[in-house]
């Protein structure tokens, strides 16, 4: 059996799919051999596109699994061979008008009639995309996104007097600014990875915050952040899935994430879940971690236990699953 995995040709900074699938590869049985088809052009433009289209077409294997962001290239791909990876659906709740129109169609009502199953990251990305599609629920498959076994527990000791508070992400559904509120007269440093708007540094000059930012750093670097870290917060208002979550609970870092969307599905009992719009609410949280050492002492552990669920071994067996069931049924 041949796999052809369908890649976008990545923007600067958005490599999440790819690393998601990178680690799914890797641990894939040697029944099952693999392609990697990298889109020549970025998803910009009529003819970029269409052009990307065409490129599939040829492309084709025994299986072919578009793992986000193209959906587009399944019009011209046979469908009894085809898988489509939603993550979420957040341009359609972002956009408006014509764009949004043409978005839904070409991305979702034309790509659900052209795969023969869907997979979502998340139950919750699956409850949405059905509001959309109203399609046959048994089409659409439920796989979450697999944890890199690179990300494993690293002991440290809690900085009580000062705590570093890792943030990931500054765009606006991170929820940064509410961060920095909650965060107001609480001794602590921040780091945040990403690129900080003019509007998000007057608010952390406001609320007088010590903060570090880093934009565009390596995994490497990243992975030593959420080793430095003492809590990793990610209220964010809207996730398809929230690798964050899982990659804090990995290293054994107190998590505080959001009680909407998939986080709490995710996040499982090993964080602490706070209402994303409420300042009061994730003030409250970071209280309680810096100043309970038993609450924290659960959290971590067990975080440690959740994540041990999403490691690639488990996610690559039901995807291997699918394979077969689409073979089977071609």
């Amino acid at each position: 059996m041949i796999v052809t995995y369908y890649h976008r040709r990545a923007l600067k900074g958005h490599y999440s799919i790819e690393k998601v699938f990178r680690d799914i590869r890797k641990a894939l049985p040697e029944e099952i051999q693999y392609r990697v088809a990298i889109a020549k052009y970025e998803s910009r433009g009529i003819l970029k596109r269409f052009y990307n289209c065409i490129e599939a077409i040829f492309r084709q294997s025994d299986i072919n699994h578009i793992t986000g962001d193209i959906h587009y290239v399944s019009i011209f791909l046979k469908r009894k061979k085809t898988v489509l990876t939603i993550h979420d659906c957040v341009c359609l709740r972002r956009l408006k008008g014509l764009k949004k129109w043409i978005l839904y169609i070409f991305w979702y009502w034309l790509a659900e009639k052209r795969c023969k199953y869907i997979t979502t990251v998340s139950e919750s990305t699956k409850k949405e995309l059905l509001e959309y599609l109203k399609c046959n629920p048994d089409r659409i498959h439920v796989i979450p996104n697999p944890i890199s076994e690179d990300f494993q527990y690293v002991p440290f000791n809690f900085n009580s007097e000062k705590p570093t508070i890792l943030q990931i992400g500054t765009r606006p559904n991170k929820n940064l600014e509410k961060v920095a509120e909650a965060l107001r007269g609480i001794s602590c440093r921040m780091a945040i990875v990403g690129s900080l708007s003019q509007e998000q540094l007057r608010i952390l000059k406001e609320f007088n915050i010590d903060y570090s930012a880093y934009e565009d750093i390596s995994d490497k670097d990243l992975f030593g952040l959420y080793i430095k870290s003492d809590i990793v917060i990610f209220v964010s208002t809207y996730e398809g899935f929230g690798m964050p979550i899982l990659e804090a609970q990995a290293i054994g870092r107190p998590v505080i994430t959001s009680n909407v969307f998939s986080m709490p599905e995710v996040a499982g009992e090993g964080a602490c879940l706070a209402d994303p719009y409420n300042t009061p609410n994730i003030r409250e949280a970071f209280i309680k971690i810096i100043n309970d050492s038993d609450f924290r002492g659960k959290l971590i552990l067990n975080g440690l236990k959740n994540v041990e669920r999403f490691r690639p071994k488990f996610i690559v067996e039901r995807y291997v699953e699918l394979y077969k069931k689409l073979v089977r049924t071609d």
